[in-house]
């Protein structure tokens, strides 16, 4: 699928997992000195790990002139996705949404979260969801201008950190109209 500015959004190669990796751990750099030090420890190797995992039902990544900007991970379940079948969630489920700090303000995440949807919409799903903390506020931001909602029955903690889930009707007009 290719789009404006050059932006390619496809599966990932496993041969690529490194970078992909890499490019997360880029991404999530900034939030380093928001945690506890052993918490960031934890949460950079869950990251890292992540890129080697074989739980994603879809690996995506952004691509500009052959460079991975972006990627997102897509799962069937929270299952799948957090190992707790007992969230309930029983629908895909987007994680580890990272855009280069390079290439942001270009809509890479947004790319990259409509075909998370189509596909989840191809999968027969009617709702996709994600998890995230109040740390990242600009993803926040981004993801109420895109239709998501919260969805409370979904929040968990880790720690003490509240992890809010959040949840976009795939039949409304918000994200979907743009993604079909």
């Amino acid at each position: 699928m290719t789009t404006a500015h050059e932006v390619i959004i496809r599966d990932a190669q496993e041969w690529e997992q490194e970078n992909i990796a890499q490019l997360m751990l880029e991404a999530y750099q900034q939030y380093a000195l928001d945690l506890p030090e052993a918490r960031w420890v934890e949460y950079r190797d869950s990251i890292r790990n992540s890129a080697y995992g074989s739980g994603p039902h879809a690996r995506l990544v952004a691509e500009i002139n052959g460079e991975i900007v972006g990627s997102v991970q897509l799962f069937l379940s929270s299952e799948a996705a957090y190992g707790k079948p007992e969230m309930g969630i029983q629908s895909p489920i987007i994680r580890l949404l990272a855009v280069s700090p390079a290439a942001r303000g270009r809509g890479i995440a947004t790319l990259l979260i409509r075909e998370a949807a189509r596909r989840a919409v191809h999968l027969g799903a009617t709702t996709l969801n994600l998890h995230t903390s109040d740390m990242m506020a600009s993803a926040v931001q981004l993801y109420e201008r895109l239709g998501f909602q919260r969805a409370y029955a979904t929040d968990t903690y880790n720690g003490e950190t509240l992890v809010k889930g959040y949840q976009i009707d795939l039949s409304s007009p918000s994200l979907i109209e743009q993604v079909v």
